[in-house]
């Protein structure tokens, strides 16, 4: 995989280099966003890795710049801004997916083969659909019906999942793994509580209740 790594944090560009080309990829590396933005204009690359926060150029103007020329190659966009608004602006401006630092760096390498595979495949996945339930990951919304549902962060990450689970049951364990990133269980009732406030938001009002309760497994979305 060749891989564009726009990175000004030289020993965060080093640590990746040295990671990513250890498991057999090509890397091109650029110290900052102008740097970059020649770098990405002149060469061909299956996925590209840009900070946001960068000398000359910011990630989020280099990716629109792209974008405006019609460069669609899959961008993974690092930051240590974690906010919604961060993540939302990232992107809005053309980022297909969004890690906020620190990180660990087996989830960098699983990001970056989950950008590569969508590629091969054709289609970057930003519109979820179940039944009458549709959530935008880029516009970081859900409606049903048409109907728009307010969801705190936590519901739309417990959502997300569900929806990429649908028809089939998920755990608890799954759900503190996934959503929470516990790996462990806290023995509280924090997903039941998540989960109750998610029913009351999808669910009431519609003639159909989609989230069900499977008894002693955990929780399934129906469309």
């Amino acid at each position: 995989m060749r891989i564009l790594i726009v990175e000004d944090d030289l020993d965060a560009a080093e640590a990746m280099d040295r990671g990513l080309s250890e498991g057999g990829h090509t890397i091109t590396r650029a110290n900052d966003g102008m740097d970059g933005l020649a770098a990405a204009q002149a060469g061909e690359f299956d996925v590209m890795i840009v900070d946001r926060m960068m000398p000359r150029m910011d990630g989020v103007t280099l990716i629109e710049t792209l974008r405006r020329e019609g460069d669609q190659t899959p961008v993974l966009f690092l930051s240590a801004l974690g906010e919604i608004n961060d993540r939302v602006a990232g992107l809005k401006a053309g980022g297909d997916d969004y890690l906020v630092k620190p990180y660990a760096f087996a989830e960098l390498i699983a990001r970056v083969e989950a950008l590569s595979r969508r590629r091969e495949t054709g289609s970057v996945q930003t519109l979820l659909r179940v039944g009458d339930l549709e959530m935008d990951l880029i516009g970081r919304n859900v409606h049903r019906q048409g109907k728009e549902i307010d969801l705190q962060p936590r519901e739309f990450q417990l959502l997300e999942y569900l929806m990429r689970n649908a028809g089939q049951s998920v755990t608890r364990t799954m759900l503190l793994e996934k959503v929470w990133e516990y790996h462990f269980d806290p023995q509280t009732n924090v997903i039941d509580v998540h989960v109750s406030r998610l029913r009351s938001k999808i669910d009431k009002g519609f003639d159909r209740p989609m989230l069900q309760t499977v008894r002693g497994a955990g929780y399934r979305l129906e469309a």
